[in-house]
């Protein structure tokens, strides 16, 4: 389950769960074996210029070589920008995990932890 972060100075305006959405939408065409993205969006109100820095991080898998990442980031990069109407720096970092990282699922009895797919209200 790959994770998405958008850090962004706070005078960029951008729909973050469209981009959130276009984001899961290319890596899942890219590989199939992907699942859900796990995104956050952290608007900076201290900054110096106007600037997002998106990082992407992935499980490393054999498929997921050079030009898998390369394909990748060209698409994405493309599908952000395409939502951003102000001219601002781009940063995009598609990044691969280490041999020991570590994810899965902290149940607590009795909570029920929002599904992936539940759609979240604004």
């Amino acid at each position: 389950m790959p994770h998405v972060e958008i850090k962004y100075s706070d005078n960029v305006e951008f729909d973050t769960h469209q981009v959130f959405d276009v984001i899961e939408k290319i890596i899942n065409k890219q590989d199939k074996s992907a699942g859900g993205c796990k995104s956050r969006a952290y608007p900076c109100s201290q900054y110096k210029y106007p600037h997002i820095l998106v990082t992407i991080s992935l499980l490393t898998k054999p498929h997921r070589d050079e030009i898998f990442t390369q394909q990748l980031s060209i698409e994405i990069e493309s599908a952000i920008k395409a939502h951003l109407k102000q001219s601002l720096y781009f940063s995009l970092n598609i990044e691969y995990s280490l041999n020991y990282y570590t994810t899965n699922i902290h149940r607590v009895a009795g909570d029920n932890l929002q599904r992936m797919d539940d759609k979240i209200s604004d």
